[in-house]
């Protein structure tokens, strides 16, 4: 288990006599020693097997004796009724003995409902002790009356009777269920990427692939088109009463498959509470005057450089003007038509602009698209729907993020989190639910800066501040104008794309407010006194920080020389955290092992097999 406290671990299985014989079993490695019975449905000294000549245990009375219950209840539905929880102390904790583990498995079996105290007629169970710091409890899902036992939240009783036994016997105290954990891997899981050679099991890379393709994706039409690029295979799941209608998903690895070779798919709720469609559509869902992207505080270069992009993307999926205008409308743009003199029905030509993007006189700032490039021209877009394809010099690719309009969104992005980390330390001893939603949306801008970044710390963040980020039983937080600014910030980080060439001190000095954010909401989760939360939330404030540290021996190149008014406040706040000077030429994360690689074809690293390309399969 390898955590510190005590824990209740529970699994279904089909066959009560295979579990014992490896319970009184020597175990893979011998690690079994003197198997016996500390507590039952009756007396364990008359339920503990006898011993053969040899001195194995003879379990098949034991095992009759626990399978009677299931003989009226075998039918459909019920094809696993072997109930097994494993419950171990923490390492450092003292031993207990034999009567204090038969109080612990007692009570659990109270707590479940599965043989309260005092009921007779409740399921039949043992519980094994083969090594000082556990007991396996072993259970049959059928009550002695004949009806079958209920079962729903059992996980969470047996944590409030694990607690108890904290309490009780003195030993180290841990924080109750709050339901904010993912969906761990199974050990069928955990053992299938050990021997192909993975990093982690499919599970966790493609809860990481749908975070950061929620994070980065405005719509859900998006969402699933980042999805697909990343190299996650996707199945729709459609409504039987209304065709058409999407209701649930399901994402899948291509190399992944079962033993007969279909994929292995994985809902969305399987891998983490929030990320069923319902609630993802939650999070893209855009109140009254509100929209996707808003370029409140966005400087003119990244207010440029996002439009570019936007229009772009909307000229390339489109065939024709209409479409096009439709499609910009769709993801938020502003757009307005210019008209000829002459013919006053005739669109010349258009200008677009960002919700409540400004110029310096408070008014609209509007681009022409010939200002943003000059194959976005009006007319030059007519040119290229009119032949029904486009150029290679035409292609959306060719209008990238230059390095300067990077910069400045990733300035953008960084005022976004000191904002909400102020905000939320506001918030934490007064109104923690006034915070919730920010906290929730830091966890976006997380998963897509260590994307952009190619950052392994910052990818670990990420992974370890997610349970920080959850509201408590799966409840999605109440939208806050904080939350959404966290969301279009990352979303505007997402559309920049990767660096390229080393990271920039604008770069670093987001990292250095992320670790801020994070620290802060570790303090909210701790007012809340919800100590899994805040652990978590610290977890990923160590994981920025290490990669900042790195950086005092690696340390970035600087930001855009011609920015220097502008960067002069953000080396001001990387000054804090680095006392050596930077040297430029430096990158922070390009270093052997550390940054995500990409690529087109098959890769290899540090020995343990080839990894597949473009993220598709479980990575380091």
């Amino acid at each position: 288990m390898g955590a510190r406290r005590v824990i209740g671990k529970v699994l279904r299985g089909t066959n009560a006599r295979r579990l014992l014989y490896y319970l009184y079993g020597p175990g893979k490695a011998n690690e079994h020693a003197n198997p016996h019975l500390v507590a039952g449905f009756a007396d364990p000294a008359e339920l503990e097997p006898e011993r053969r000549p040899g001195g194995a245990p003879d379990l098949l009375r034991l095992a009759g004796l626990l399978a009677q219950p299931l003989a009226a209840l075998a039918g459909s539905g019920y094809d696993k009724p072997v109930w097994h929880c494993s419950v171990r102390a923490a390492p450092e904790d003292r031993v207990l003995a034999d009567a204090e583990w038969a109080q612990v498995a007692a009570r659990i079996m109270h707590r479940t409902g599965l043989a309260p105290e005092g009921d007779d007629l409740g399921v039949r169970w043992v519980a094994v002790r083969h090594a000082a710091d556990h007991i396996h409890i072993v259970a049959t899902l059928g009550r002695q009356d004949g009806s079958r036992p209920k079962v729903w939240n059992d996980f969470y009783r047996v944590r409030e009777a694990c607690q108890e036994a904290e309490r009780r016997f003195g030993l180290r105290r841990t924080a109750p269920g709050d339901r904010t954990a993912a969906r761990r891997a199974t050990r069928a899981e955990s053992e299938q990427a050990a021997r192909r050679g993975w990093g982690e099991p499919p599970r966790a890379t493609l809860r990481r692939e749908v975070y950061t393709a929620a994070a980065g994706a405005a719509t859900e039409q998006d969402f699933f088109a980042r999805l697909r690029q990343a190299g996650v295979l996707v199945r729709l799941r459609h409504s039987v009463t209304t065709p058409g209608e999407v209701t649930g998903y399901a994402v899948g690895l291509p190399q992944h498959t079962a033993r007969y070779g279909g994929v292995i798919w994985y809902g969305g709720g399987k891998l983490a509470p929030d990320l069923t469609l319902p609630k993802l559509r939650t999070r893209w869902a855009i109140p009254t005057g509100h929209h996707p992207v808003d370029g409140t505080g966005l400087p003119a270069p990244a207010a440029r450089a996002v439009l570019r992009n936007m229009v772009a993307w909307a000229a390339e999926n489109s065939p024709d003007e209409v479409s096009f205008f439709a499609q910009l409308r769709e993801r938020g743009v502003l757009a307005r038509l210019r008209f000829s003199e002459r013919d006053p029905g005739q669109v010349t030509g258009y200008s677009v602009t960002l919700p409540r993007h400004t110029g310096p006189d408070g008014a609209p700032a509007w681009y022409g698209g010939g200002r943003l490039a000059a194959g976005l021209t009006l007319p030059r877009l007519r040119d290229r729907w009119s032949r029904g394809r486009s150029s290679s010099a035409e292609h959306p690719g060719a209008f990238r993020f230059t390095a300067p309009e990077r910069d400045a969104i990733y300035a953008h992005a960084s005022r976004q989190a000191a904002a909400a980390a102020e905000h939320i330390r506001r918030c934490a001893h007064g109104d923690p639910a006034a915070a919730a939603d920010a906290a929730w949306a830091a966890a976006d801008t997380l998963h897509v800066a260590a994307r952009a970044l190619r950052s392994r710390e910052l990818r670990c963040a990420a992974d370890a501040y997610d349970r920080a980020a959850r509201a408590p039983h799966g409840r999605l937080p109440r939208r806050s104008r904080d939350g959404d600014q966290l969301r279009r910030a990352a979303r505007l980080i997402a559309l920049a794309g990767q660096v390229t060439g080393g990271v920039t001190l604008t770069a670093i000095a987001l990292v250095a407010n992320l670790v801020a954010l994070a620290t802060a909401v570790a303090e909210l989760r701790q007012a809340q006194q919800h100590a899994a939360q805040s652990a978590a939330a610290h977890a990923a404030a160590r994981h920025m920080h290490a990669a900042m540290t790195r950086a005092r021996s690696h340390p970035p190149r600087p930001a855009h020389a011609s920015r220097r008014s502008r960067t002069s406040s953000v080396a001001d706040t990387v000054r804090r955290d680095f006392p050596v000077p930077p040297r430029p030429g430096d990158s922070l994360l390009a270093q052997s092992g550390q940054a995500d690689q990409t690529g087109p074809g098959p890769r290899r690293h540090r020995g343990q097999g080839p990894v597949p390309a473009q993220r598709a399969g479980p990575s380091r």
